[in-house]
């Protein structure tokens, strides 16, 4: 198959684990007290990378029968990746690393990889169809470490070699993982060894490209005079060598090695502040791999090579921290002075709405996060809290008999704790409320806890928040609803969600232009939301207008959702396909427009639990139905 016409651009093959990461800095590793959890292993890292970068991309590995097997599954699906060969070991757990930050030189690890699932790949894993299916195939020194990986990787490298499918070899060399230390030096970077030397010479002739930091060049070319490491390479492979410089970028020898490492192929890093240096090598091979299987030449793979590795090492995580095509582009775009930090506001909003999973671009939720409203119809037929958290349950139930993709749902957690913890899971939108109802001025129900609150949520759950905003409130009043809602943003940027604003300003009824001026305002504000959610207007000219005032702020805006205001379904309908041929409207959110009268007989004792959920599927789905 000639290259051009396969279906992928590279196959990772080889570590797929999950990080722990502690999110104390600057502490010891045993004092750490939380971790995030991040997707992890350095070809997964890789395969994530150059999937956020455009290339079309297949893992193959072995994940465990459990949890985190799961968990590093359902993240590369996410990101794009083929996850047709990453098979369920049902023998073996997960590989996990834990890790810490504690300086700019200083990274502690902990790999817990003891006949783990990925170290467990065998050739009956894949075929040759497979590999020839690829202009690549990328192979770690990891899985040369092992007799049983040493086998499995060097079959794909044979597959490779008779089916013209590249092979690219990342030294990756960690020498705990060769059992040359201690099991708490993970982050040792070097140690000198014939017998690793010679092992990992063994594979150099088969390859086309081998890629290294200049530690892991010496133990390749069992030297540490780096030019005699490389020439000792170059003497058992005509493969390209690419070594990594770090803050100083990298050289690149195509053909014979030069008296100085200068003398390559060699392109500057980025002025960059380091925060944590894990994964920035992966995020350099992403990059380098991007420009070179895509034939766009040396300078420029050295130039998308060193502009990823800058911006993963100034972030937290490896996997998560991989650019996408947008945010390398923006950082290439910069002048040769630009210096970046791990908390840039530019990059940070660019990261967030480009990288890793989009967010979803089509809404349709029932909204049933009422609590003052409620409150008050439970009270007049003599209810109280039991009841109205048996009603959002039924709401729930209707919405299961719904597809997922078609039920979305925000519920708040005051009444709604088991609709939530049921739909939690299930692959639906999910938004939560965050304000206390009818604030003026903006207030949260965490009150100063809000990022605490909120740190406790599935990472699914979106934050929803309602502002009473008028664009026309004295200053001193629109400074508040601000800096509140700019604690509500740095709070969902800090617990990796997303979020939905929703915007109804006092006087709208009366003066719809409000609205427009109230998106406007508060983007100026500095305000991001992931999606708009605006009352139903009932004019073109309206919507036109807030769909050129979203695109002017912000492209990546995932749009604008309806809210309903009780208004009777004949009613909203027309004005609901208004949004959507704006071209803005994402979809909607409507709540008492399609329960409202259905809650008012339930707690009347004139309508039972079936033919609840009964109606409201039926009011829900027309809705739908109607968007569509």
């Amino acid at each position: 198959m000639a290259h051009n016409e396969r279906p992928l651009e590279l196959i990772a093959m080889g570590r797929a684990a999950v990080d722990l990461y502690g999110e104390q800095i600057g502490g010891r590793l045993e004092d750490m007290s939380t971790f995030a959890k991040y997707l992890g292993g350095c070809p997964a890292n890789i395969a994530t990378g150059a999937s956020r970068l455009g290339l079309k991309v297949a893992m193959l590995t072995r994940v465990g029968d459990e949890h985190m097997g799961r968990f590093v599954r359902e993240q590369l699906a996410a990101e794009g990746v083929d996850v047709s060969h990453v098979k369920t070991d049902p023998a073996r757990l997960t590989g996990l690393v834990i890790l810490g930050i504690r300086d700019q030189d200083t990274f502690p690890l902990i790999f817990y990889r003891e006949n783990c699932a990925d170290m467990a790949i065998s050739p009956e894993d894949f075929d040759q169809n497979f590999i020839a299916s690829s202009k690549a195939l990328l192979v770690t020194g990891t899985h040369f470490s092992t007799a049983s990986t040493d086998k499995a990787c060097r079959i794909a490298i044979a597959y490779a070699k008779k089916s013209g499918t590249k092979v690219v070899f990342d030294i990756d060399y960690r020498p705990v993982l060769w059992g040359l230390t201690g099991r708490g030096l993970g982050e040792q970077r070097f140690i000198a060894s014939d017998r690793i030397s010679t092992h990992l010479q063994s594979i150099l002739p088969e390859c086309d490209m081998i890629v290294g930091t200049e530690e892991e060049v010496h133990i390749a070319g069992g030297s540490t005079d780096t030019i005699a490491a490389l020439r000792k390479i170059r003497s058992l492979s005509k493969a390209a060598i690419v070594l990594k410089r770090g803050a100083q970028g990298c050289s690149i020898y195509p053909d014979s090695i030069p008296d100085r490492i200068d003398d390559g192929i060699t392109h500057r890093g980025f002025a960059t502040e380091v925060f944590n240096v894990l994964g920035a090598g992966d995020g350099f091979l992403a990059g380098f791999l991007r420009g070179w299987l895509r034939d766009e030449g040396w300078e420029q793979s050295a130039a998308y090579a060193n502009g990823c590795g800058a911006l993963v090492v100034s972030r937290h995580a490896c996997a998560p921290a991989m650019p996408s095509m947008i945010e390398l582009e923006a950082l290439l775009a910069k002048p040769g002075s630009f210096r970046l930090a791990h908390d840039d506001a530019e990059f940070d909003h660019l990261h967030r709405v480009t990288a890793g999973k989009p967010a979803v671009s089509s809404v349709f939720a029932l909204a049933f996060d009422h609590r003052k409203q409620f409150a008050e119809l439970a009270a007049k037929f003599g209810a109280g809290k039991p009841e109205i958290e048996k009603f959002k349950d039924l709401l729930a139930h209707a919405l299961e008999e719904l597809s997922p993709e078609l039920s979305g749902a925000i519920i708040d957690d005051t009444y709604g704790e088991r609709p939530l913890a049921r739909l939690t899971g299930t692959g639906r939108w999910l938004a939560r409320p965050v304000e206390v109802p009818g604030s003026l001025p903006l207030a949260f129900e965490p009150g100063d806890r809000l990022l605490e609150r909120m740190s406790a949520w599935p990472v699914e759950h979106v934050a929803k928040c309602l502002v009473a905003y008028d664009p026309d409130h004295p200053a001193k009043m629109r400074e508040a609803q601000e800096a509140a809602l700019t604690t509500l943003q740095n709070a969902v940027n800090a617990t990796g969600r997303r979020w939905l604003l929703e915007v109804i300003p006092p006087e709208f009824m009366k003066k719809p232009s409000q609205v427009a001026q109230s998106v406007d305002t508060l983007y100026r504000a500095g305000l991001f939301p992931t999606w708009w959610k605006l009352p139903a207007l009932e004019d073109q000219s309206q919507w036109d207008e807030i769909a050129r005032i979203v695109r002017k702020h912000d492209s990546y805006c995932a749009g604008v959702i309806v809210l309903g205001l009780d208004q009777p379904l004949a009613e909203l309908t027309p004005k609901l396909k208004l949004a959507r041929s704006s071209g803005i409207g994402a979809g909607f959110a409507i709540g008492r427009s399609i329960w409202r009268q259905s809650a008012e007989r339930w707690f009347a004792k004139t309508l039972d639990d079936r033919a609840t959920i009964e109606a409201v599927t039926k009011d829900f789905s027309a809705v739908v139905a109607a968007w569509r």
